[in-house]
Formats: C-alpha cells, structure tokens, sequence
C-alpha cells in the first residue's frame, strides 16, 4: 500500500515527493464504488419515511413531493457549479468536500422536527450528492483496470441503482420493525459516511490540477461536437428511465398503499426496491453486451414493463402491479447501462466530469420535474388518474428512444 516510486502511481498523476500511504489501484476502484453505493441508498432512503413524516407533520402530497423536489433541485445545481471542478483541482478534493456536506445533512435529518428541517437536509444532501456523483463517476473512469476499461462504465450503470434498491429496503425494513424510525437509519447512514472519509484519505489521486479551476464554477453544460450525435441519441431513454424512477421514488410507498392496500412500510420500501434491484441485477448480467446494442430491448422493455404495471393500477390488480416493476426494472437497468456504458466509452481524460455532469443532469430533471408534476396532480385530481397519466408519459417517453434510436442507425 505504500507508493516508493513515480511508476506506482496511476497514470496521468503527478509523481508523488515523498511515500505516501494509499490504497492499490484496485481497492481504490473497490472502494469508490462502495461510495456511490452509499450516496445513493442515502439519497433513496427518505422514500419510505415521507409517509411517515406526512402522518406527523400532516403536510400534503404536494409539499411530499416538493421536498423530494428540493434534494434534486440542490443537485442539479451541484451539477451545473461543480460538475468539471475536479478535472482541475483533483477528485479527492472534491470528494472529501461532498463528504463532510453529506454528514451535516444526515445529522439535520437526525434532529428534524418538522418540514423545514426536513427541506434543508434535502437541500444540502442534494448539492452533496450532485458534488459526489460526477466525481465518483469520473474516478472510476480513471481507476478502471486497463485490462478492463468498460468495467467504470459497468459499475457507473450498476452501482446507483443499487444504492436506490439498497437504500430504500434498509430504509422501509428499519421504519417497520426497527427502533427509533426516522433516527436509525440515519445513524447508520453517518457512520457509512465516516468510514467513506477513510477510503477517500487512503485514495490515490487519478486527476492532475490544471488551471482553470475558477472559470469551471461558472454553470454550463457542454457536450464536445464530435460526441453529439453518439449522446444525444441515448436522451430519451436516459430521460423515459428516469422518469420512472422518480414516480416510484416520490409516489411509488403512497401508490402501494392507496392503490393496492400494502401499508406496511417494509412494502413501501419495496416498490423502490423491486424496480432498482431489478434494474441492478439486470445490469451486472449484461455487463458483457456492448453498450449500444442495449438501446433497443431496454425501450421495449421499460415501455412494456410500465403498460403493465399501468394495467395493474387501472384494475388487474397486485400481481400485474409486481410482473409491471419487474418488467420495467430489467429495462431500467438495461437502460442505465446503455447510458452510462457509452458515456464511460467516449470520454476523455479531460471531458469526464463535465460529459458525467451533462448526463446526470438530464437525469435529475427527469427524475424531478415530472414528479413534482405529478404530486401537484395527486393534491388537485387524485393519486389514480395522476399515476396513470404518468405511466402512460414514460411509455410515450420510451417509444421515442427506440424511434430515436432507429433513426441514427438508419442514418449510420
């Protein structure tokens, strides 16, 4: 573990001046994908208390959803501030900055007492989490085995929405038979976090300074000209996909219990973790498949899986409910490893962060703004109507990735 010598060092990294104590390449690419799991369950794991914190504090579906809201907005604007900062000035910087942010946000969720607590932890978990997740992504680029490159670019597709499946079980599992609901989680979230520090202190740094760090601050979103068409081919399904995520992630606990009777939270926590671990294990089993050759099964699959699943909510009941999830979560996954794949693939050293920056933030307006949409729907017409409107988006949604898709191989 101890670095004698400039040829230990990663490649593209500075020689070190002196011997320094720093993880092997490899645990380090271990370790950061731990970290991406972790910010995401955290991120994940207030899901199953909104109906909780809705029957304490008595608020709306519309003000659930604007705090779902507010975490995506902190995001979104992290994303568009500090998306290329650590293609300047290294990505452990970075990183140890998204940490301490996220402590704070977790220790504010262990001490709320009503609403406006509750949005400032979102708020801050949200420009955290925006801060961490093109870092994350960008490093693991960096750290990928050179035997193996396209693995970054698996595990950028696997491990967040693990962390959305982990966190919301751990979460809905702790609320329902655990002690303490709305504390424990938290607790145990904040000594992940600490144990994060660690890894990212021992993490060898993959990301020479260069100038240029002040004028990176200034929000922009650019996509370089020879890699437009190969991006903005995948949008849609990157836009369909996590549509869907966001209507479970926001209404999904509300829908189990108002449309199909599960109040038991552990359920609730389920319907979060029946897309996501779907979408998880699907992705690891293609890990193989070339990234482009996804496009297709995965629009079949998250618009089939949704009409289903819009069955079930319309009247065909529980089972079509679950066989729906479980059809658009496959397609889920096939979809994030279809988007993050091809990224990992056409980035260079220098675009990582910024080209992650772009994709997640076409990622959160989809994850977000569709479901504020929705909770304002919900509060004016009704959870039903409001679900099914939705549903049939994504499918919409999902057919013009595939219609999309069709047209620039056409072209090609």
């Amino acid at each position: 573990m101890t670095e004698s010598s400039s040829a230990s060092a990663p490649v593209g990294v500075l020689p070190a001046t002196a011997a320094r104590l720093r993880l092997p390449r490899a645990a380090a690419f271990g370790g950061i994908a731990a970290i991406v799991v972790l910010f995401l369950a955290a991120s994940s794991a207030p899901s199953p208390l909104y109906v909780v914190y809705q029957h304490q504090w008595g608020f709306s579906a519309t003000t659930l959803t604007a705090v779902f809201a507010v975490y995506v907005l902190g995001l979104i604007a992290a994303l568009l501030v500090l998306g290329a900062l650590s293609d300047h000035i290294g990505r452990r910087p970075v990183l140890a900055a998204a940490l301490l942010l996220e402590a704070l946000s977790l220790l504010l969720f262990l001490t709320a007492d009503g609403v406006g607590t509750l949005f400032l932890a979102r708020v801050l978990q949200g420009i955290a989490t925006g801060a961490a997740t093109t870092t994350l992504g960008a490093t693991l680029v960096d750290l990928a085995p050179p035997h193996a490159p396209a693995r970054a670019g698996v595990v950028n597709g696997v491990a967040p929405i693990s962390g959305l499946a982990l966190g919301a079980l751990g979460c809905g599992a702790l609320v329902q038979y655990g002690p303490a609901p709305t504390h424990l989680v938290f607790a145990l979230l904040l000594a992940g976090m600490l144990v994060a520090a660690i890894v990212v202190v021992l993490l060898p740094e993959t990301s020479p300074r260069r100038p240029g760090a002040a004028a990176s601050l200034a929000p922009r979103l650019g996509i370089p000209a020879r890699l437009r068409g190969d991006v903005l081919v995948i949008v849609p399904i990157l836009v369909a996909s996590w549509a869907l995520g966001g209507l479970y992630l926001s209404l999904g606990p509300s829908v189990a219990a108002t449309l199909f009777g599960l109040h038991n939270h552990l359920a609730g926590g389920l319907v979060v973790t029946v897309l996501c671990g779907t979408g998880a294990v699907t992705a690891f089993a293609l890990r193989r498949v070339p990234a482009l050759r996804l496009l297709r099964p995965a629009s079949l699959l998250l618009a089939t899986g949704t009409a289903v699943t819009l069955a079930g909510m319309a009247g065909a009941g529980l089972a079509a409910g679950i066989a729906g999830t479980v059809i658009a979560g496959v397609g889920f996954g096939a979809s994030s490893l279809a988007t993050f794949g091809t990224m990992a693939r056409l980035a260079g050293p220098a675009e990582r962060g910024e080209l992650f920056a772009v994709a997640y933030t076409i990622a959160y307006l989809a994850f977000s703004l569709p479901a504020v949409a929705a909770g304002l729907a919900t509060t004016a017409t009704g959870l039903r109507p409001t679900a099914i409107v939705y549903s049939l988006a994504v499918i919409v949604l999902a057919l013009a990735a595939l219609a999309a898709r069709e047209l620039r191989r056409s072209r090609a």
